[in-house]
């Protein structure tokens, strides 16, 4: 499968009404930032463990390593959850920068260092959402 069709299938496997809001919050992010990269990934490492949630890619960042090692990667992710939807916002240097800068007008989300999560879109001001999201891909560009 394409990346894209493999993003296709993660939102339609979503229940309703997290997948209508995962799909309207994908063609958002397309929208904000036409020809962006897209990734996908399955959640699972190299040893074939489940890590993570599946998650959409947005972006491309170099992420550098303590040894001097670097790896491509993506600067937006956004999953489904057991109770909603959790947006990553990688690579920030503040880890309170998203906190501070969104959380009282984002709505009703829990903001962290990197991720915003929320049960519905209609619970949070989608362009807060937006700004945030835009943001980090402007500070984590390659």
């Amino acid at each position: 499968m394409t990346i894209h069709q493999q993003i296709e299938a993660l939102i339609a496997g979503q229940p309703e009404p997290k997948r209508a809001d995962m799909q309207a919050l994908h063609d958002r992010i397309l929208k904000a930032l036409p020809g962006i990269r897209l990734w996908y990934d399955s959640g699972v490492d190299e040893r074939g463990k489940v890590v993570a949630n599946p998650t959409i890619g947005y972006g491309l960042q170099v992420l550098q390593y303590a040894g001097g090692k670097t790896k491509d990667f993506f600067q937006i992710g956004m999953s489904g959850n057991t109770t909603g939807i959790s947006v990553y916002i990688l690579g920030l240097k503040d880890k309170k920068y998203l906190s501070d800068t969104y959380g009282e007008n984002i709505g009703k989300a829990s903001v962290t260092g990197y991720c915003i999560k929320f049960k519905k879109l209609a619970d949070i001001d989608t362009e807060v959402l937006l700004e945030a999201i835009l943001h980090g891909v402007k500070v984590t560009a390659v």
